[in-house]
């Protein structure tokens, strides 16, 4: 979170020169002005293939556009299912990221309005490498790292 911040900040600084200190001026206070409580965590994707197949323990973030109460970051249950407010048991492994965000937006439209659904997978923790035979441990790992 600090890097990113000092990171924004430099590319600040550096579009500030090239703005006259309009644009970039007001991004930069946006920052300094709220405390890191204040900022929610930006979620970064555990992969980007569209293709991925959501499995048990892996971990969602959930967001539908200008809904906080209903966006949250949610696990996948080992019977392959989140929980959602207003929807409750929602199907998730073995759907792509985009087939889940269809599903539940087509799920919150008795609810919402127009429901604009974003589904980031968080932590891939379905796939798992199993390391046995003679080894000092038995023992599994994640196969891929967030």
């Amino acid at each position: 979170m600090i890097a990113l911040i000092s990171t924004a900040m430099a590319n600040a600084a550096q579009q500030d020169k090239k703005n006259d200190g309009k644009e970039t001026t007001v991004a930069a206070a946006r920052i300094d002005s709220a405390s890191p409580a204040d900022h929610k965590t930006a979620s970064i994707p555990a992969t980007t293939d569209a293709a991925y197949v959501i499995g048990p323990e892996d971990v969602l973030d959930i967001n539908v556009w200008k809904e906080p109460d209903v966006s949250r970051v949610v696990p996948v249950r080992p019977d392959g299912r989140i929980s959602l407010p207003l929807i409750n048991d929602v199907q998730a492994a073995g759907l792509s990221p985009q087939q889940l965000a269809g599903s539940v937006s087509e799920k919150l439209k008795k609810y919402l309005n127009g429901p604009q659904v974003t589904v980031i997978v968080t932590a891939i923790n379905s796939q798992r490498v199993f390391v046995v035979g003679e080894v000092l441990r038995a023992a599994h790992f994640p196969c891929c790292r967030a």
